[in-house]
Order: C-alpha cells, then structure tokens, then sequence
C-alpha cells in the first residue's frame, strides 16, 4: 500500500473555507471543500488530478502542500473574487449539524473545464457539486474504466432529472443513508438500494457515518464497520476522505471487481477514521500508509472469526 504517481485519479469538486462551530470550540477559516479532502485521502495511493475553483484570497501554501503529495494541481482555477465558503454547528455529540451560512462566492460561477492531460484519466471521482457540472466532466473525459458520483439532498430536492441522468453515467454512486431514502422514498435500505441500482450502476455504495458503511453490487452486500475512536473531533470532510481513498486505491490495484471494491472499502473506512480525529483536514495532512496499515489491521480484527 503505497502512493503511486503513475496511477492518476481525476477529482472534481469544490475547494473552500469551512467556518466551524464545534463542541471543542469555534474554528474559523479552516481549509476545507469535498475535493480537498478527497485529493488528500487518494495522494495516499495514487496521483490526484484536482479540477476546483478557488478565489485569491486561497492560501498560495495550501495547494503548495498538495503538490508535495503528489497531487496535480494544473486544474485549479484561480478566479478573482472570495472563495466558497461554509459555516456549521454541531451537536454535542457531532451526530448532526446546522448550516449557519452558505457563500458560493467563485463557486457560483465554476465551469470545470478539464486540461487535455486529464481527459484520459481511468478512475473518475466526482465529488459532490452541482449533476449539471458532473455531466460536464463526463462529456470531457475520454472512456474513463471507472467513474463513482457523490451527491447530496439538494440535488435530489431541486436537481433530479440531471441527477438520474449522471447515475445512469457512472459505474458507481457513493450517498448517505439519509439521501438514499430521500431518493427511492422508502426508508428500507435493501429496497431503497434498488431505486438507483436499477437505473444502471453496478454499485452503490452507502455512507453509514458511525455505522460504517454498506456496498451492494452483483455479488450481494457488503458491510464495513467504521473504526471505534476514543477521540471524535470534526466529521467534517469524512465522507469526502472516505471517497477519496476508496478511489485511490482502487486507482492503485488497477482493477475493479467485487474483491478489490471490498478491499477498498476497508481502506476507506480506515482512513475516513482518521479525519475525525482532527479538525479540518489537520488528521488526514499528516497520516502515513503505515499508520493506514496498523489501523486497517485492527479493523479487521474487528470483523475476523476463525
């Protein structure tokens, strides 16, 4: 398990300031965004390919620091202008948050526009933005091995004809346990797992938070825990890392089927574990493969019997 320059993934999504209110304090500034979180996570396995906007008042340093990780940055736009920004509170327990405030800022106005050196990219992750702008990306690259699309409530509310249309596209769908019932209208997760299986991916993949998460595919279920902390900090950008390195590793093994997806998962919980622990991305910018290995060993252990 390690870092692979030549086995690109290409991310698309937003990079942001996140303003922060949480039960160990108030956090302002704090650097943030899906594609972050993602390009941080997947640098661990496989070289990035980020497609963002950021306004200038973005930190020079922030994407100096990706680039150390292996990270592509050529498909960062730098727009005039502030850049995207949320601000939330948690509850004491981090189990949900309230939106304060929403500024799309540069946001607004991004159009990803791919450099011709990514349009070839094989594994494809396209984080949580607007359907419209995902068809966009997948109009650009050229017949990409593996394509999975985020989401969010949102989209579902006022978006949904574009939404359909994208997972109709993709050879994956990653979405909350929430938004999946919001989809299908039905609040049982097998039945629910149905309504956009049948519309043509081959897996859905279900973010669980603290429940871990759930893959169905034509090899059946598959359920991974997610890790057991002592420490809970910030779930902010969770599920982005865990996006993120399930599809760098994938990205890595160079193939997926059944196994490999069920490998990756792990991985991903694992690494999605990590971002908790700390505010922002401060976790996850300075984790190792080895300390993904020695805590993905303990994972297993959780769910092995002899």
């Amino acid at each position: 398990m390690s870092a692979e320059s030549d086995k690109p993934i290409l991310i698309v999504g937003s990079m942001a300031f996140d303003d922060l209110v949480l039960p160990s304090g108030e956090f302002p500034d704090v650097i943030g965004g899906a594609a972050t979180y993602s390009a941080i996570a997947a640098s661990l396995f496989a070289r990035p390919r980020i497609v963002a906007v950021v306004g200038d008042d973005f930190p020079a340093s922030v994407i100096s620091d990706l680039e150390t990780r292996n990270v592509d940055t050529s498909g960062i736009e730098k727009a005039n202008g502030k850049t995207f920004r949320w601000a939330g509170r948690y509850a004491d327990n981090l189990a949900s948050r309230e939106t304060l405030k929403t500024e799309l800022n540069v946001f607004a106005d991004f159009r990803p526009k791919l450099p011709p050196s990514y349009r070839d990219s094989p594994v494809v992750l396209l984080a949580n933005i607007q359907p419209e702008l995902q068809l966009e990306v997948l109009d650009q690259v050229r017949a990409p091995k593996f394509v999975a699309a985020d989401t969010m409530n949102l989209w579902i509310d006022i978006e949904r004809p574009a939404l359909e249309r994208v997972i109709k596209r993709v050879q994956a769908m990653v979405i909350n346990d929430e938004e999946l019932r919001q989809f299908a209208g039905e609040h049982n997760i097998k039945r629910a797992a149905q309504a956009i299986l049948s519309l043509g991916p081959e897996r859905l993949i279900v973010k669980r938070g603290e429940y871990g998460a759930m893959l169905f595919d034509a090899d059946g279920i598959f359920f991974v825990p997610a890790f057991p902390l002592e420490d809970e900090v910030d779930p902010t950008g969770a599920g982005d890392t865990f996006a993120g390195a399930l599809l760098g590793q994938l990205a890595q093994l160079g193939t997926v089927d059944g196994g490999t997806t069920r490998r990756a998962l792990l991985t991903a919980a694992t690494v999605a574990s990590y971002c908790v622990e700390g505010v922002g991305t401060t976790r996850v910018r300075n984790l190792t493969v080895k300390d993904v290995e020695q805590r993905l060993a303990e994972l297993r252990n959780l769910v092995h019997v002899e």
